[in-house]
């Protein structure tokens, strides 16, 4: 039996005469940059994230570094994250010339530990930006309530977590700024590279706008030095027929973990792995990962071997925290500054969930990780 990790083919053969004749109007528009389609778009995911304002960006990449521009964080500043997240929540950082301060995780969500916060803050600290990592939000309460006191700005990286919420919250409407991707392997995916910031503050919805077409406001006048951030037409069509499949979709995954769960309790596996955690605030969450974790490394490493061998799909989700990235060397940072999340990257391994995964691909999962371990 071959297991994909993802297979977005059956998504696609389920909406496609849907999905086509949106790309066929936008054609024969030949509107392809901003426009109508992008603007309903918006306003679809404002409010489906529980926000006044969105906005339609190039990518998830660009929504991060589009928010510290329209803040003005560069050289001197610095930015506290998670060491254990994709490489763009640092990277958009760096490249605007500030400085990551990364935090260690929780260790049984893997988000950003809200306890270890206060004492990175500095002078120099200008943001927060936690990531509501493989579907689950962090402690929002707790790291507003932190930036609050220090007068910080909280941009939240939701890549991966468009419809999680944080008791009765949805992600991204709860920081100063949400940051969307919509990578094809996201649980809302586009078809190409695609983002989103959601906010609910007026003026810095406007300053989003101008910021995302170079900084000009009005056409050619430019106060401010932005960047090509904007949204396709094609891209935004796409996803506002997907958007309205989302809930069924997230829907679908939970049912998937469940069964994830119940499986491995009867094979007795349960035991000896480590299965994704649910916070108490964490009222939904939309497993756009589904991550276990094993003894060690080893360990690891064996069974995903083993997974390749039966054809089953799998992934690292991160093998090095960004911390110890060699790009990042000169912030002095060793092995063993953030014990957690050092530990997780050695031993994390992430199974196919996607919503269109059969019962039968998970029996068989579940039965092949029992023949490996024991």
């Amino acid at each position: 039996m071959q297991v994909p990790l993802l297979d977005l083919k059956g998504q696609f053969a389920k909406i496609k005469d849907e999905v086509m004749a949106e790309v066929s109007a936008v054609c024969e528009s030949q509107i392809f940059i901003l426009g109508d389609r992008v603007e309903k778009f918006e306003k679809e995911a404002a409010e489906y994230c529980g926000c006044k304002y969105s906005v339609g960006v190039s990518s998830g990449s660009d929504a991060l570094l589009m928010c510290l521009m329209v803040e003005n964080i560069g050289p001197g500043d610095e930015v506290i994250t998670t060491p254990f997240s994709f490489f763009a929540t640092a990277g958009a950082i760096a490249r605007v010339g500030a400085k990551p301060v990364f935090v260690d995780v929780d260790p049984e969500t893997f988000n950003i530990n809200p306890d270890l916060i206060e004492a990175k803050i500095t002078v120099r600290t200008k943001a927060i930006i936690p990531v509501h990592l493989f579907g689950q939000s962090a402690d929002m309460g707790r790291i507003m309530e932190i930036a609050n006191k220090h007068n910080l700005i909280v941009i939240e990286d939701s890549a991966q977590s468009i419809g999680a919420e944080y008791e009765g919250k949805r992600s991204g409407s709860m920081g100063h700024y949400g940051c969307f991707s919509f990578f094809p392997s996201k649980n809302l995916g586009c078809f190409g590279d695609g983002g989103l910031v959601s906010t609910n503050d007026e003026e810095r919805y406007k300053l989003l706008k101008i910021f995302r077409n170079h900084g000009s406001n009005p056409k050619y006048y430019h106060k401010f030095i932005g960047g090509n951030f904007r949204l396709d037409s094609l891209q935004a069509a796409v996803l506002s027929v997907k958007i309205k499949y989302l809930d069924s979709w997230s829907e679908a995954r939970q049912k998937n973990a469940d069964e994830y769960r119940a499986f491995f309790a009867k094979a007795g596996l349960d035991k000896k792995v480590k299965l994704p955690a649910k916070a108490k605030f964490s009222v939904r969450h939309i497993y756009n990962q589904f991550s276990i974790l094993l003894e060690n490394k080893a360990v690891r490493d064996s069974l995903k071997e083993a997974f390749g061998k039966a054809g089953i799909g799998c992934d690292i989700y991160y093998p090095v925290p960004l911390h110890l990235q060699e790009c990042f060397a000169s912030l002095g940072y060793r092995k063993g500054d953030m014990p957690v999340s050092e530990s997780i990257s050695e031993r994390i391994l992430a199974l196919p969930i996607y919503p269109e995964s059969t019962t039968e691909q998970r029996e068989y999962v579940v039965a092949t990780m029992q023949a490996a371990l024991n």
